[in-house]
């Protein structure tokens, strides 16, 4: 099957066109390049014009081609009396072949038409011995040299338009990602944060009515809603100052809420968890530790006393903060077994988000059953490492 023949560009059509109306005007008022010895006279110029103007239509579909018959055309021209329209055409030949020729051809064609400048330069030089025989050098190096050295300029800023502009696109599309990146891991962000600030108080809301649904007795009824009503009060405190987080715009940091957390907040925590219901024992050691280690280590222990109030059999949780040589180590065991009584439901989003906390620290998380010296206890053990760069830093 024969390939199908590219179409000329409508430009090359025109400056095909122009080349040619342009020489047939020089014939028709008698303006040529040469008279006398030229082995052909008369009309036989149209024929090496006509020819070049139709190379013009190959300049972009086929410029290595063009300018190859090109060279021949221009050789012939010599034998008639010849047209400065031919050897403009030519040179435009020259010059879309560095333009729109392959890289190689880009890199030949200047230094091929620069060695025949040299060597006409010198041959006729040698063979006049005068110097007007230089001239003869010049319009050849006008004629092959100097369209090749624009192609070469032309094109060498073209493809350093064209790198700008793919890296353009490359830098927009790396933010596009890293913007994207940026907004899941905000959002993942968030969501621990909602997680942890509410799931606490939702929970034991919904212990405590299962509680007075189920008991038929005033007094743990009412017991039952005044804790209801301590931690829904406390669950729309946290609610409405993580929306003042989200909807402040002012940029101005001292006018910010506060919503990160320390260790020395631990005592508080570990007292409203006893305020509903939990036995806990705490432990704890100094602070002094980055805010995103203590925001973290916080975090957990919230999170743990969650899940324990949720899901552990009756006991003590023990609640462990202790730092040593270059790690925080959090631990908090609760009773594991058959739970009497109301029980939460659990999503598993509590670990995931234990577990990812650890791991923006370059921690290490585990958590599951174990067997205790009081029987089998579940296991919350989390080590967050407090590198020598973040010793100096204080919350």
């Amino acid at each position: 099957m024969p390939l199908p023949l590219s179409r000329p560009h409508r430009d090359d059509v025109r400056i095909g066109a122009v080349g040619l109306l342009g020489g047939l005007l020089l014939w028709a008022l008698g303006l040529t390049n040469s008279q006398g010895w030229r082995v052909l006279g008369g009309a036989w110029l149209l024929v090496p014009l006509c020819a070049m103007a139709a190379l013009e239509l190959l300049r972009r579909t086929a410029p290595q081609t063009a300018l190859v018959l090109g060279t021949l055309v221009l050789i012939a021209d010599q034998f008639t009396p010849g047209s400065l329209a031919t050897t403009l055409m030519f040179t435009d030949l020259v010059y879309a072949a560095v333009l729109y020729g392959t890289p190689a051809a880009a890199r030949r064609v200047p230094v091929t038409t620069a060695l025949i400048t040299i060597a006409v330069t010198l041959g006729f030089l040698a063979w006049f011995r005068r110097p007007e025989a230089l001239l003869i050098g010049v319009v050849t190096g006008l004629v092959s040299f100097a369209p090749a050295a624009t192609g070469v300029l032309v094109r060498n800023h073209r493809e350093a338009a064209e790198s700008a502009r793919l890296r353009a696109e490359q830098t927009a599309l790396l933010a596009e990602m890293d913007r994207t990146q940026a907004v899941v891991a905000e959002r993942a962000r968030m969501a621990r944060e909602l997680h942890d600030m509410v799931a606490n108080h939702l929970s034991a809301i919904a212990i405590h009515s299962t509680a007075a649904i189920s008991l038929d007795d005033p007094r743990t009824t009412r017991q039952a809603l005044t804790v209801i009503r301590e931690n829904s009060v406390e669950g729309l405190a946290e609610m409405r100052r993580l929306i003042g987080i989200l909807r402040d715009d002012s940029g101005d940091s001292q006018d910010e809420p506060v919503a990160a957390p320390t260790l020395d907040g631990l005592g508080a925590l570990v007292e409203q968890s006893r305020t509903n219901g939990l036995d806990v024992a705490l432990t704890a050691g100094d602070g002094g530790l980055p805010a995103p280690i203590g925001l973290a280590a916080y975090r957990i222990v919230q999170e743990s006393l969650t899940n324990a109030l949720k899901h552990a059999s009756h006991g003590t949780v023990r609640v462990a903060v202790h730092r040593t040589d270059g790690a925080l180590t959090v631990r908090v065991t609760s009773p594991y077994g058959d739970l009497d009584g109301p029980r939460a439901p659990g999503s598993g989003a509590g670990l995931i988000g234990m577990r990812e906390r650890t791991a923006l620290l370059r921690g290490t998380f585990e958590a599951g059953p174990e067997s205790g010296p009081d029987g089998k206890i579940w296991q919350v053990r989390a080590e967050l490492p407090v590198g020598p760069a973040d010793e100096g830093v204080s919350e």
